[in-house]
């Protein structure tokens, strides 16, 4: 990481809740100099900041977590608030446990991510921002990635990601339902992490 007080570089993403491997794999790229930017204007079409994709027993399935009403039209999406409709945590448990319950590393992992996939995790979390940076958090530390600038901490020098930051075409990874299903791309970094577990850090390493 970079050493305080001498200005940093950071590549700012979307809004991203659980993003594609693609997007980690630009981040592992950047040694970390790379965050998701919740300061944007709320975009109800953008979906990807609320949703991610899993490889379910019948292939790719979107995880979506409910929202609540913005309070005014002109809201940013740091504002917006995770709603407990339909207790989508259980649903994202229950899906999570079903796509990669019988990989080698899902046991080692999956008690650290219950404060995300519990009751309660709306007033753990009350803001949507909140719960994709709980999540980011892992993945980082997980995939052995420095943590995401703060802007505090260091100058920063910001630059938008473009269309070339999103649209990378990873090898192929093992999946543990690829003979039936095939390797499915653009899935959740969550996927590439169960299915490869410390072997995601050597697999981002060697791109």
């Amino acid at each position: 990481m970079s050493e305080a007080g001498r200005a940093v570089t950071v590549l700012l993403l979307p809004p991203m809740l659980c993003a594609p491997a693609e997007v980690y794999a630009r981040i592992a790229a950047l040694g970390g100099e790379a965050r998701f930017d919740w300061s944007r204007r709320f975009d109800k079409r953008f979906k990807d900041s609320h949703r991610f994709a899993i490889a379910d027993t019948r292939g790719r399935l979107e995880l979506t977590v409910p929202i609540a009403k913005p309070q005014s039209s002109h809201c940013r999406w740091d504002e917006i608030r995770i709603s407990d409709h339909g207790q989508w945590w259980d649903v994202h448990r229950v899906a999570l446990e079903s796509a990669y319950g019988r990989t080698p590393y899902f046991e080692f992992y999956i008690d650290r991510l219950l404060p995300m996939l519990t009751d309660g995790v709306c007033g753990r979390y009350p803001l949507l921002r909140d719960l994709a940076g709980a999540w980011d958090s892992w993945i980082r530390k997980t995939l052995e990635l420095p943590a995401a600038t703060d802007a505090e901490s260091a100058p920063l020098t910001v630059c938008e990601a473009g269309p070339a930051d999103r649209e990378i075409v990873l090898p192929q990874y093992w999946q543990i339902r690829a003979d039936k299903l095939g390797f499915i791309s653009g899935l959740s970094v969550l996927d590439l992490i169960f299915n490869l577990g410390p072997e995601a850090v050597i697999y981002l390493d060697r791109l």
